[in-house]
């Protein structure tokens, strides 16, 4: 078992957590089950009330790991009960192996909770291709089904950690049916973070009463504008989940439709939460530390839009100069044209930081870099590209690369 090694909490993490008032019908633990590490929480348990549903959105990757295939299993029927997470092991490619400890895991939260192993929701983040061990979890249940509670929103948030340097967790409100509803959200990420979602694990809790394809729908919309948007190095994880549990005890009316403007409060809470959680894994991006925020505009979709913006927010080159405080447009240029969608190379237009640094595709004969330099050697770093070739429209979030990073993934295993 390793010591746990406790990283420098990043220069972009807020200066405080939101507190997260309980949801009726959820209670939460968390104890340290000495998984992989010694010396930190790294099992989280909430248990939640019958008549619950769940919504979801997993990850596209051929190499999904056996909690990630469990899940999407169990969204089929969209009841939910309890949800077991674990840092430190991910459980991913590990074969057959891998299945029966997710097997063993879900009958055992099914016997302490006394739910059907079906109403379990298991999720695992940490080391690929090691068997996950089920006897510490086996070990820790009992005791973690016992102490469960209303008010242990933060020591859930950390113990889903792995290389995150702070915990993460947003919250809000919104009018439904007459009843005020509350979403809580928290999540866990900081490397191996490229969201194709269909990020990393988030998990969102409300009290609202809502049909499952409808919370499903609302999800896949939120997911698709705030995780789907985030890069920090690039690469997709096996794990990436985002669950949803909606308790219906806000006693608000559920019989609504898809389209219905009684949702229009839900659905901007839901995305206020989702894009806060998305922010705060980018500012937590392993070695980060400056946050860009990128505009397309000008692109032939929306979609176009975002693979272009994430192609810049990729692009080891642009992040290098980013980290250096040095205003290189051209490799944002460069960028552009290798993302493989529609632009218009003599219509391009560049600023940074607010300040026009290219535009009728050639450097703004009114540009002075003296004059960007203050913007790049700031934390917030904002970066606004037209393409010129239509109406599409996406605004991404990254980081910055630096010799953090290699610092951290060198050693990550040991």
């Amino acid at each position: 078992m390793l010591m746990a090694t406790k990283l420098p909490v990043s220069p972009l993490a807020p200066d405080s957590n939101p507190s997260l008032n309980p949801i009726a019908g959820v209670r939460l633990a968390a104890v340290e089950a000495g998984i992989r590490y010694k010396g930190r929480t790294d099992l989280m348990l909430a248990v939640l009330p019958p008549g619950t549903v769940a919504a979801g959105s997993l990850t596209r990757s051929k190499t999904a790991s056996a909690p990630v295939d469990w899940c999407r299993q169990q969204l089929g029927h969209g009841g939910a009960r309890a949800l077991l997470v674990n840092s430190g092991n991910a459980n991913a490619f590990t074969g057959r192996i891998g299945d029966e400890a997710v097997a063993i895991s879900a009958d055992a939260v099914a016997r302490a909770v006394g739910c059907r192993r079906e109403e379990v929701y298991l999720a695992s983040t940490g080391v690929i291709g090691e068997p996950l061990p089920t006897a510490p979890i086996l070990a820790a249940l009992d005791s973690l089904a016992a102490a469960v509670d209303e008010t242990k929103w933060a020591e859930a948030a950390r113990a889903i950690m792995t290389t995150d340097t702070f915990p993460k967790s947003a919250t809000a409100t919104a009018r439904l049916g007459g009843k005020s509803v509350t979403i809580n959200g928290i999540a866990k990420g900081s490397g191996m973070i490229a969201p194709d979602m269909a990020t990393m694990l988030a998990f969102l809790f409300t009290d609202a009463a809502l049909p499952q394809p409808i919370l499903q729908a609302l999800l896949t919309a939120s997911v698709d504008k705030s995780f789907n948007c985030t890069t920090v190095d690039g690469d997709t994880s096996t794990s990436d989940t985002v669950l949803i549990f909606a308790t219906g005890q806000a006693g608000n009316a559920a019989d609504v439709s898809e389209t219905d403007p009684e949702l229009d409060d839900f659905r901007q809470a839901l995305d206020t939460v989702t894009r806060e959680l998305a922010l705060l894994v980018v500012r937590d991006g392993e070695g980060a530390q400056k946050l860009m925020t990128i505009t397309v505009t000008g692109a032939e979709s929306d979609l176009a839009a975002r693979r272009i913006g994430l192609t810049i927010g990729n692009s080891p080159l642009v992040k290098t100069a980013i980290a250096g405080a040095d205003a290189n447009w051209g490799r944002i240029v460069m960028a552009v044209g290798k993302s493989g969608e529609a632009a218009s190379r003599d219509k391009l237009r560049i600023a940074i930081g607010g300040i026009q640094v290219a535009v009728a595709g050639m450097r703004d004969p009114d540009y002075h870099e003296p004059d960007v330099v203050p913007h790049m050697k700031g934390r917030d770093i904002t970066i606004d590209v037209d393409v010129g070739v239509g109406d599409g429209r996406a605004t991404v979030w990254s980081c910055d690369l630096t010799h953090g990073y290699i610092d951290i993934n060198a050693d990550y295993r040991s």
